[in-house]
């Protein structure tokens, strides 16, 4: 099995080239994150990644968690990882300093994620779910909640989780049953929750859930739900842990993949039921976990791309490793099969891919930075407004590409591919879960289409599209058959963007059943778009790298001529194909 080690420079590149890291050290708090510093971090976080954490990817899968004696046991080597993980701090990278965070921005946030799940999925997503819990008590818990809670969730000496889910609720939240009784200054909760993860374990000493139920006598259906911070250990007024909480992980599910993370069915409430608090306001439970979820998006979105990244290394190992056949070119014989075009082919689908998810996955958590601390209220405004159209991108474009890379990669494996001692199959199985968590990817193209197109009528979508023309007026030279290319995928954005915004108001049936293909066209021509400004930069970025500034135009052009075109045929064909499908019975 081939060890996951950090691509530092492709790293370093998408987050000052593309990104916009400069930018983003003017910011208020973010004066100290410049490049030399950031690069140094990013190569003591690969140490950690490559050393400790991804010798855990095969462990996990082979010795998954077990409940013993109503505690769930993690696999092998998790607890050791999971200590050196949060005493090198980096559970909390981007959180407020005066909490014990790094402060660092969110888009280095994101880059030091990305090598957690690229070493290993399932060991990435017990801290990617505490920083969701972080930013949900953040931006709703009361004073006394974020004095008692925040900075050992930040520290990681404590984790958090997001129950929504019950058998009979998946994305029909509203749906759920679980129930909140009022007691004094808390809540009773009772009910049960499927598809937890980390919902419990052995690495911490308490589990925060953020756990949605609805308070009895609220109003059926989505509008009657709320949020409530359920403690594994009810925790003391100065900060000891008390007894333990009515709560328990019934069992542990059976999963494709991402088997070393323990996804629990939990039980609140079986005899006087668990304390819980109200977070947010009454009823307004789904709004207050949409922070949660839509930070999670990204995370997920990530996700995408790390295992994009180790299908990628995998692959280009073998294929560099494996011999047979001749060359067709030269006709020597017993070559390496990346010698062979279609291989090749593959292989530079795979690269071109995951550069492209980089280069989104970074842009878009730089917005995020700039909606928490731009000066100017209209600067900060617009870049939420940018954050809130990309987000169901990110999330839902990344993963299906992240399935189709580590796919790809077993084709290279060939028949070995097949075998799971390989890990390669591994890989594919793990990548599996991620367009469906957080909100399934058809979720997101339904996003994309009412929350954001159908609320402002595409106004936001004009705005991105204006910015994107702007840009591309900047760049000529060698460079400038690579922007035709991405001008046309503009243009075919902006009449698919104008179709959708007519038929959403129109024929809402039409609109949704091109959802999908929709938010496809605006993944590639948004990706086609970083790309190319990458390669505008890459020059000056690497003075001194020459093939590699070649390199970042050559993953643009080939970007831009081979992946850019379907998705502009979708434009095309889009409302016809939304009617074929609603013609079938």
């Amino acid at each position: 099995m081939v060890e996951y080690s950090a691509p530092l420079k492709e790293m370093q590149f998408a987050l000052e080239a593309v990104a916009g890291l400069t930018g983003l050290t003017q910011l208020p708090g973010f004066e100290d994150a410049q490049p030399d510093l950031v690069a140094a971090a990013l190569d003591e976080a690969n140490k950690l990644a490559s050393g400790v954490i991804s010798p855990l990817q095969r462990v996990g899968d082979m010795h998954p968690p077990v409940i013993e004696n109503g505690v769930v046991r993690t696999s092998p080597g998790w607890i050791d990882a999971y200590k050196q993980y949060i005493e090198g701090g980096w559970n909390g990278p981007s959180a407020d300093p005066e909490i014990g965070g790094g402060g660092l921005p969110s888009a280095v946030g994101m880059a030091l994620n990305e090598m957690w799940g690229s070493a290993c999925m399932a060991f990435s997503l017990g801290p990617l779910l505490t920083q969701g819990a972080i930013d949900l008590l953040e931006a709703h818990g009361t004073d006394a909640q974020k004095a008692k809670y925040l900075e050992k969730m930040v520290s990681g000496e404590w984790t958090g989780t997001m129950n929504l889910t019950e058998p009979q609720a998946g994305s029909d939240v509203g749906a759920l049953r679980s129930r909140a009784r009022p007691e004094d200054d808390h809540y009773r909760i009772s009910g049960q929750k499927i598809f937890i993860s980390y919902g419990d374990h052995d690495m911490t000493e308490n589990i925060i859930h953020m756990v949605l139920a609805r308070i009895d006598g609220a109003p059926e259906g989505i509008r009657g739900v709320s949020l409530f911070l359920v403690p594994k250990f009810l925790v003391n007024d100065d900060g000891s842990l008390g007894a333990r909480n009515d709560l328990r992980p019934v069992s542990l599910e059976h999963k494709i993949g991402i088997h070393g993370s323990p996804t629990c069915v939990m039980s609140y409430g079986d005899n006087e039921g668990s304390k819980g608090w109200l977070v947010g306001k009454e009823n307004g439970g789904i709004q207050a976990m949409f922070t949660m979820m839509n930070n999670a998006r990204l995370g997920v979105g990530l996700q995408g791309l790390s295992i994009a990244e180790t299908a990628l290394q995998q692959a280009t190992a073998f294929a560099a490793e494996r011999r047979q056949g001749k060359d067709i070119q030269t006709g020597e014989d017993n070559v390496p099969i990346d010698q062979h075009p279609d291989v090749k082919r593959m292989l530079v689908n795979m690269r071109a891919e995951t550069e492209a998810m980089r280069a989104l996955c970074y842009w878009v958590a730089a917005r995020l930075d700039e909606s928490r601390f731009m000066p100017d209220a209209k600067d900060k405004a617009k870049a939420q407004r940018m954050l809130d159209l990309l987000i169901p991108v990110v999330k839902s474009y990344s993963t299906d590409r992240g399935v189709e890379v580590a796919s790809t990669s077993i084709q290279i494996h060939g028949g070995m591919g097949f075998i799971e001692e390989t890990g390669v199959g591994q890989v594919w199985r793990d990548s599996r879960i991620a367009p469906i968590y957080e909100g399934a990817n058809g979720v997101q193209a339904m996003d994309l289409l009412g929350r954001k197109l159908g609320r402002d009528q595409g106004a936001a979508m004009a705005e991105l599209i204006a910015d994107i023309r702007a840009e591309l007026d900047g760049i000529g030279g060698d460079l400038a058959a690579i922007k035709d290319q991405v001008l046309e995928g503009v243009n075919a954005m902006e009449r698919a963007t104008a179709g959708q915004v007519a038929a959403f108001n129109d024929r809402i049936g039409i609109a949704a059943a091109g959802a999908a293909d929709y938010l496809d066209l605006t993944g590639r021509v948004v990706c086609a778009w970083l790309l190319l400004k990458g390669a505008a930069a890459a020059h000056d970025w690497a003075a001194d790298d020459a093939a590699f500034a070649e390199n970042r135009i050559a993953i643009a052009r080939y970007f831009a001529t081979r992946m850019l075109p379907p998705a502009i045929a979708l434009a095309a064909t889009m409302e016809d194909s939304a009617e074929a499908v609603m013609a079938v019975a």
